[in-house]
């Protein structure tokens, strides 16, 4: 090992120290901070979907309904600057996915595609929504496909952004972000070490691993940030952020049900995301031959990264 290898390790080791030593400040407020600050956006309520199953969303405007599906390790605040546009035209429902946010966690359950999918599914369900728009990015991406083939009948348009479906490992896409984020959910796969790991994540640590996600901007703001850190201190979150990450294949299975999809489909990528060129003609082939919208100087979140472009494109005809 050479001396610029040896720098290289301690100076990361000195990194760790440093984000592991600060106060992580117990949650507090919870669901009652969130729900005060998206107030002014819409009307969050809480809905049980299906056996212990039950799902925060935020329901705003009127039209025909649009759902709104977040990212891997965020919730349906990340949707915050996108609501109030999309809410002129279409009655949003933008939802916590399971475990995620301020939706129910259950450490029994194995938190992969299927069971995030029978969720949506049972939510859809629940409301009777009929010519929905299913809106999702990342895993949720996957699942605005997934489910649009499952409940075909109640679907009239799918808008699919970085689709996260091509995990080859734990925490693939995530870990192709950047170094830190790369070396760290390395350590979050280790059992029993991993869990520990997970525990001592915080705010400064979470961030550093989404900005790999972004070309536009440095990272995800501040106080967005900060509201999805919160949720991380929920007791069993760390559970179900480990366990998505765990359950990584089922995320690549979810294409086999993408020739399924009936309704009109929008297939988005930033020009910065994770997948690879090769990755995303896989999708495209499995959709039948769709095109490619791709998003300049965009990454992984891009209704953070390029809200603008998302939304215009989420309202196109």
């Amino acid at each position: 090992m050479n001396i610029r290898t040896k720098s290289h390790i301690k100076n990361i080791g000195v990194t760790i120290f440093a984000i592991f030593s600060m106060n992580q400040t117990a949650f507090a407020g919870g669901i009652e901070e969130t729900k005060d600050a998206l107030s002014s956006i819409g009307h969050v309520a809480q809905i049980q979907v299906d056996g212990n199953v039950t799902l925060r969303y935020l329901k705003a405007g009127q039209g025909e309904p649009l759902i709104l599906l977040h990212t891997i390790r965020t919730q349906l605040d990340y949707f915050q600057d996108a609501i109030p546009a999309l809410a002129k035209n279409h009655t949003v429902y933008a939802l916590d996915l399971p475990g995620h946010g301020y939706s129910s966690i259950d450490t029994t359950a194995t938190y992969d595609e299927p069971y995030m999918r029978k969720a949506v599914v049972s939510f859809i369900e629940k409301e009777d929504l009929k010519k929905v728009t299913l809106v999702g990015e990342s895993i949720g991406g996957v699942l605005a496909l997934s489910v649009a083939s499952t409940v075909p009948e109640r679907i009239s348009k799918v808008v699919s952004s970085n689709p996260y479906d091509y995990d080859t490992r734990y925490a693939d896409g995530v870990r192709r972000g950047n170094f830190f984020a790369n070396f760290m959910l390395a350590n979050y796969s280790v059992p029993v070490h991993g869990a520990i790991m997970a525990k001592l994540e915080n705010k400064l640590f979470l961030g550093m691993v989404l900005s790999g996600g972004f070309a536009n901007k440095s990272g995800m703001p501040d106080d967005l940030l900060g509201t999805i850190n919160s949720a991380g201190y929920r007791e069993g979150y760390r559970y179900v952020e480990r366990n998505v990450f765990e359950n990584w294949e089922s995320w690549g299975k979810a294409r086999n049900l993408y020739s399924g999809v009936k309704a009109p489909v929008t297939l988005v990528y930033g020009d910065h995301d994770w997948s690879t060129l090769q990755e995303r003609e896989r999708t495209v082939k499995e959709l039948g031959g769709v095109s490619i919208i791709t998003v300049k100087n965009s990454g992984h979140f891009g209704f953070v990264d390029n809200p603008e472009k998302m939304i215009d494109i989420v309202l196109q005809k």
